[in-house]
């Protein structure tokens, strides 16, 4: 019970980082995200110090790793997991399984959003 409370406290607090930082870094009236942009670059760089870390040097109890990684970065960015699962497949010479995993989440993710949009217009249109 403690992990669960730990990576839901960890997800509301990284949900809450994400939206400040994205709004303080969005400059007004660009078109690109600059925020979620500097979200995903940032949680990235933060999973792989803390995945890292915690492997090399730090001994960090599971359930305080789960409230780092999974909450904190997890309701920062997804895209953080998203990023070590890629880099995990990687230096374990999966790259096939990489490639896949890398372009049939970004791929499939966008196609079933416009998915989403188009069920929905259907339904209300």
């Amino acid at each position: 019970m403690g992990t669960i409370f730990a990576v839901g406290v960890g997800g509301g607090l990284g949900a809450l980082a994400r939206y400040y930082i994205a709004a303080l870094v969005q400059p007004a009236g660009s078109a690109f995200n600059w925020g979620i942009f500097v979200v995903n670059i940032t949680g990235g760089l933060l999973m792989g110090l803390i995945v890292e870390a915690s492997a090399l040097k730090l001994n960090l109890a599971p359930d305080l790793r789960a409230f780092l990684t999974v909450g904190i970065l997890g309701g920062y960015t997804t895209f953080s997991t998203f990023s070590l699962d890629s880099v995990l497949l990687l230096q374990k010479g999966e790259y096939v399984q990489a490639a896949a995993y890398v372009i049939g989440s970004v791929a499939l993710s966008i196609l079933a959003l416009f998915a989403g949009l188009w069920i929905v217009r259907a339904l209300y249109a």
